[in-house]
């Protein structure tokens, strides 16, 4: 038995009228059912949020990032195993003040030196890179996810089993090395920040901001290059 299918529905066949034999669709639907919301949402296609798999990954979050917030100050060993077990991949020697807030954690991977200011709050439904010496200032947040535009697309509907549920999808953040971002800066999906950038307070940082600039605004753009008349001479007492 064969089968037609659209070309929309796999977007890998290489015509809309190629045949399959019954063999080669079970192939197929294994492939399909093995393929759970977390692998879709990493990939950048429309997913389920609500999915009982993700719903547990992301209390997971919420508890560690919980434990953190409500730490003292002094248990710096303990705050350090906590970020340990929330994020993806990390340095030597990362830090973040407190409070957190983390969608999974699991897919947020520092590079070594990093810090952050109080209230960060990444939405990493999608992967996000920051590499090595970056610091982040007060409420900075980190936002991977996209909804529809259209409200037909966008709205809660139900799934088979009566379950609410939204579509979303996500874009991936990069964050070069030696990057500052200020105060109150929002990054979206799709960003790449290039190494040795500083983006101002404030700013909205809806497209890609080139390596070596100082950048801000809402949207952000490029101010001006950073150059050698930005040297400060540093005290040589410590």
């Amino acid at each position: 038995m064969t089968i037609h299918h659209d070309k929309m529905a796999y977007g890998k066949l290489a015509s809309m009228q190629e045949d399959f034999s019954q063999e080669q669709l079970n192939r197929m639907a294994e492939q399909l059912n093995e393929e759970s919301e977390y692998d879709r949402m990493v990939r950048g296609e429309l997913y389920n949020p609500a999915e009982e798999h993700l719903v547990q990954m992301r209390k997971r979050a919420r508890r560690l990032y919980y434990r953190y917030n409500n730490s003292e100050e002094d248990e710096t060993e303990l705050r350090i195993g906590l970020l340990a077990q929330l994020f993806g991949s990390h340095g030597e020697r990362y830090f973040c003040e407190p409070p957190i807030r983390f969608d999974y954690g699991c897919n947020l991977h520092v590079g070594e030196d990093f810090y952050s200011n109080f209230n960060l709050t990444v939405l990493d439904t999608a992967p996000v890179y920051v590499g090595k010496n970056c610091m982040f200032g007060p409420n900075v947040t980190i936002a991977t996810p996209v909804h529809p535009m259209l409200a037909c697309d966008r709205n809660m509907r139900r799934d088979r089993q009566g379950n609410m549920f939204d579509y979303e999808y996500a874009k991936p953040i990069t964050i070069g090395d030696n990057v500052w971002l200020a105060s109150c800066v929002v990054v979206c999906g799709g960003v790449t920040i290039g190494h040795d950038s500083v983006i101002g307070a404030g700013s909205v940082v809806t497209r890609d901001i080139p390596a070596g600039v100082f950048a801000a605004g809402n949207p952000c753009r490029v101010i001006r290059p950073l150059s050698e008349k930005d040297k400060m001479q540093l005290p040589d007492r410590f």
